[in-house]
């Protein structure tokens, strides 16, 4: 391996091949359809379900930019890139980050979706979370200024927390993670008080965000025994759906198949519960259409729940740009993005192949809900957004440490601000360019050429 002096004379040399400044830019290609490369997604999807994801994308043009990261993805394809590598998320826009139980049963924040992940230039992932907090703060109309605020505090505290984990060891950086606490400190450097309460009362909550209240939430009692709730077209149980039986057979020989990607402890552990029930589930804005299933099961007796969720996992929309992951299972490669990115990830975190509707299909498994929190951006002010920025960049830059070359990556960002005012300038001009993609969507739907279902 090369000396830490090396690796940051790479990183100061990257410069040359984009200078920071050049993050600003943006270069959008004149023959670019956003429209078509969503409705390329849609093959290999449920039709009955695709109206509901363009319907969700066209409430606002923050949740068209939800539901378009394969617009994005191309966006970015297109720019100078300095070429330092890191395993990305793929989808790190603000939502994608909040709160979870780690196994050691501590409240933490963290990223939470890893549908996209692959290997890739680091700078994709900070200029979706910078684009992200631009266009959040549209949406709740802050004024200009106070939204540049929000995302130069993100990309300072990925600069600096970058420069902090290149002074660290690697286990050091491995063990690094931000706690409910530490969120509760980031949060009151603000000035945004309700935001400050908020957190706080989230924190408390999560504990109770477990099995007991899912299983309340989502079931009600037949014959003694717990059954999922119909709420078609959002859940629909299998037994409810014309190849429900095929489905259902399906569902279980998967849970076979899929203990063996567990450690040898968790398999055991899930060979303790029994299964239940199984519904099919909409869920997101960008994932609809795709095949996900809630699993019910149960362990000592009926208040010991395990609801699991099975999602379908697509190739990466990075992949035709970035290449494949080389793992013969996209289950896998969303699996190992999550424990390489994450501080703390799921016990019962697995994949599995199926065969369904006569295709092979991928699919990773997680827990529905373990203390599962995420931030109120509707209740939200400028300072909160400010704040909440610079967790999220801290936790981006964490888990970009773990698999980049951190000490070439800081040394490439430095130490003035010339990455996070580009980073301003290049999120505005992004906002710009979604809400014509997002208006596109509207005229499209207004002609008929696309099919939007709203309020689902």
């Amino acid at each position: 391996m090369e000396s830490v002096d090396a690796r940051a004379a790479h990183g100061r040399t990257a410069r040359k091949e984009a200078p920071r400044s050049s993050h600003a830019e943006l270069r959008p290609n004149a023959e670019r359809d956003p429209l078509a490369l969503l409705e390329a997604q849609n093959a290999s999807r449920l039709p009955e379900l695709v109206p509901i994801r363009f319907g969700r994308m066209l409430a606002s043009p923050f949740a068209f930019f939800r539901g378009a990261a394969v617009v994005m993805a191309h966006d970015l394809a297109s720019l100078p890139s300095p070429g330092l590598p890191a395993q990305l998320s793929g989808d790190a826009h603000l939502l994608n980050f909040g709160g979870f139980a780690s196994p050691d049963r501590e409240l933490v924040f963290d990223l939470n979706d890893f549908d996209e992940t692959l290997p890739g230039p680091f700078e994709w992932d900070v200029k979706r979370l910078a684009a992200s907090l631009e266009i959040a703060g549209r949406e709740r109309g802050f004024a200009a200024c106070e939204r540049t605020r929000a995302v130069r505090s993100a990309a300072r505290s990925y600069r600096e927390g970058m420069q902090r984990f290149a002074e660290l060891g690697d286990l050091d950086v491995w063990y690094a993670r931000l706690d409910a606490r530490s969120v509760r400190d980031v949060v009151e450097i603000g000035r945004d008080r309700k935001l400050v309460r908020a957190v706080k009362r989230s924190a408390a909550r999560a504990h109770t965000n477990d099995g007991m209240r899912a299983l309340a939430k989502l079931t009600h009692e037949v014959d003694g025994e717990p059954r999922i709730v119909s709420e078609p077209p959002l859940i629909v149980p299998l037994a409810e759906l014309d190849d429900g039986d095929d489905d259902d057979a399906a569902i279980r020989a998967a849970f076979r198949s899929y203990g063996r990607s567990l450690p040898a402890d968790r398999r055991t552990l899930l060979e303790r519960f029994r299964y239940i029930d199984s519904a099919r589930k909409v869920v997101g804005i960008g994932s609809v259409g795709t095949r996900c299933w809630v699993v019910l099961m149960l362990g000592r007796d009926e208040r010991d729940p395990l609801l699991l969720q099975m999602k379908e996992a697509e190739k990466s929309v990075l992949e035709p740009l970035l290449g494949s992951s080389g793992l013969a299972s996209h289950g896998q490669r969303v699996v190992d993005g999550q424990r390489l990115m994450q501080a703390a990830t799921d016990i019962f975190l697995g994949w599995v192949r199926v065969k369904q509707d006569g295709a092979p299909r991928d699919f990773y498994v997680r827990q529905l809900r373990d203390w599962k929190v995420s931030v109120d951006l509707d209740a939200m002010l400028p300072d909160g957004l400010e704040a909440y920025a610079r967790a999220c960049g801290w936790t981006l830059a964490r888990a970009h440490a773990r698999s980049g070359d951190r000490i070439a990556i800081a040394a490439y960002l430095g130490v003035s601000d010339a990455f996070d005012v580009a980073l301003a300038e290049f999120a505005c001009r992004y906002a710009d360019l979604n809400e014509q993609d997002h208006e596109a969507l509207a005229r499209a739907v207004a002609r008929g050429d696309v099919v939007a279902l709203q309020g689902v």
